[in-house]
């Protein structure tokens, strides 16, 4: 059996578990204390490729499942029909059909990053200020942002699997 690509998503998936595995240093499925790792460690992971910043508006290629800025990817796709990662054809005449927002990844992100998501709706806000522009979303669902920003309409803090605070806390189960 042939190995995955270097940086294909399955080689992406067994560098994450084998990372984690080193820090618990046995099988981190038994294992229910808490755990740090470094944002070094994970950085590879939740960084745009294209921009060398963390993934805002996280968008996933689904012809080879790797993940960029949304507005990075589409300047990308302007002038190729090929992923910057690992050269896969996207589609031949319309690219951007092959792209998918990633909110879980978008999530983890701005769980990971403190004040990253705080900061990028405050920028979008003065960007629509400096311009003098209404900011056009979509319908807010009952209870909703009311600023209607992406991936803040869920609240975490009521989530039994996340925190509230700048931690990220994993819940690993074995299929049986």
């Amino acid at each position: 059996m042939a190995s995955p690509p270097q940086g294909g998503p399955m080689a992406i998936a067994m560098r994450l578990r084998n990372q984690l595995q080193a820090v618990y240093k046995m099988d981190p499925l038994r294992n229910e204390e808490e755990v740090k790792v470094k944002m070094k460690e994970l950085n590879e992971h939740i960084v745009c490729c294209l921009c060398a910043g963390y993934f805002i508006d996280a968008t996933t290629i689904t012809e080879c499942l790797h993940t960029f800025c949304k507005s990075c990817i589409v300047k990308y796709l302007q002038t190729s029909k090929y992923c910057p990662m690992c050269n896969t054809k996207i589609h031949e005449t319309q690219p951007l059909l092959n792209l998918k927002l990633d909110r879980v990844m978008q999530d983890i992100v701005y769980k990971l990053v403190p004040g990253l998501q705080e900061s990028e709706e405050k920028r979008i806000r003065e960007f629509y200020q400096s311009r003098g522009l209404d900011r056009v979303t979509q319908p807010n669902p009952v209870g909703g942002d009311p600023m209607g920003l992406p991936y803040s309409t869920f609240d975490h803090s009521r989530a039994h699997y996340f925190r509230y605070d700048e931690h990220v806390s994993l819940c690993l189960e074995r299929q049986r």
